[in-house]
């Protein structure tokens, strides 16, 4: 879908940071793609393969066409206020698209404070530069695992979510109420998204969707959590992506008739929104494993394994919301996705 709707506008000046991550790989090719100007900021830790990061980054400069007027990269921690600060000052941005983090629910359990300083430090350097810089637009990237406790399906922005179950998703909902601190004070325009387990080409290799394919294919045991039985929004990441461009396009405006005697989570007076960002068709996780099976055009040996503490038994997004206000529609099933996943697992390690 090419510009002259709402939600492609001219070609923007574009902030992306965790440009060499999963999700933000796939972000900044979007944008460099439909003609914006990216700049990509990443730290390129070893939390899980460099080398991964690196080919991503090397895939933006190949779509950036070999030109530093499209695409720029800053190798840095966004934990130092003065390089946020020093970017800010070189860029004036049109949006900023915050996918920065420190991800993943077990490392979580033992290294706290990894995501104070990615996701809590981090965070409110982005607000205060965005802040100074009169941003019009922040998008950021929150989580599912904020519902945390909450058994009410399908997740819905506009309920609570407020009894997260491990610290990462505890400092993810913390993002969303700085965020709506910086709206409802400085009229910063800022949209939170609530992604539900993106997987797809160029995954994170210790999420599931890779840990699971490499396994099954080398023939090694797959642990299978629950035993099975919980399931997952499963969101393939292209249909994330337009998403996120799209949300990141419109920005946030305050809601007419918000009651402060009802809040409602997702919106308020501020210019500040909640989505969920999903495929809003949960699916078992032995029928998951089953799609990479035949895919893969092997079996899975399996091992199975009570709930992990911290995880949560299933997730189901309601997108009502975004679907309503961009025009968010998730296209591709889980045989469809899995299979241009391990199409692309074949070629990356020669498989």
């Amino acid at each position: 879908m090419g510009r002259g709707v709402p939600w492609y506008p001219d070609p923007m000046k574009i902030l992306v940071t965790g440009a060499a991550g999963f999700i933000g790989f796939h972000v900044a090719k979007r944008l460099l793609e439909r003609g914006d100007t990216v700049v990509g900021i990443d730290v390129v830790n070893d939390y899980y393969d460099p080398a991964l990061k690196e080919a991503r980054l090397s895939i933006l400069n190949q779509a950036a066409g070999g030109t530093n007027s499209a695409w720029t990269f800053i190798r840095a921690d966004l934990a130092n206020t003065a390089v946020v600060n020093e970017c800010f000052a070189e860029h004036q941005f049109d949006r900023v698209i915050h996918l920065a983090a420190q991800a993943g629910v077990r490392h979580s359990l033992k290294h706290p404070h990894d995501y104070v300083q990615s996701n809590l430090v981090a965070f409110v350097n982005i607000l205060e530069a965005c802040r100074h810089a009169k941003t019009p637009h922040l998008t950021y990237a929150s989580t599912s695992s904020v519902y945390g406790a909450s058994t009410r399906m399908p997740f819905s922005e506009h309920d609570d979510a407020d009894h997260p179950l491990q610290l990462y998703a505890a400092t993810k909902r913390a993002n969303e109420l700085m965020a709506h601190s910086y709206s409802h004070l400085f009229a910063l325009p800022t949209t939170g998204l609530r992604f539900f387990t993106v997987y797809g080409p160029w995954g994170r290799p210790d999420m599931a969707p890779i840990m699971f394919t490499r396994a099954i294919d080398e023939g090694r045991p797959i642990q299978v959590f629950n035993h099975g039985n919980h399931s997952r929004d499963f969101t393939y990441v292209d249909d994330v992506v337009e998403g996120v461009v799209r949300a990141s396009d419109v920005p946030a405006m305050p809601a007419p008739g918000w009651d402060s005697g009802k809040p409602d989570p997702a919106i308020s007076n501020a210019p500040f929104r909640i989505y969920n960002i999903g495929n809003s068709a949960p699916v078992r996780l032995d029928d998951f494993i089953g799609a990479i099976e035949k895919a893969l055009g092997r079996k899975a040996v399996k091992e199975l394994l009570p709930l992990q503490p911290g995880d949560v038994p299933d997730t189901y997004a309601d997108v009502t919301e975004l679907m309503k206000v961009v025009g968010y529609a998730p296209t591709t099933s889980v045989v469809d996705g899995v299979a241009k996943l391990v199409a692309w697992y074949r070629g990356y390690y020669g498989r």
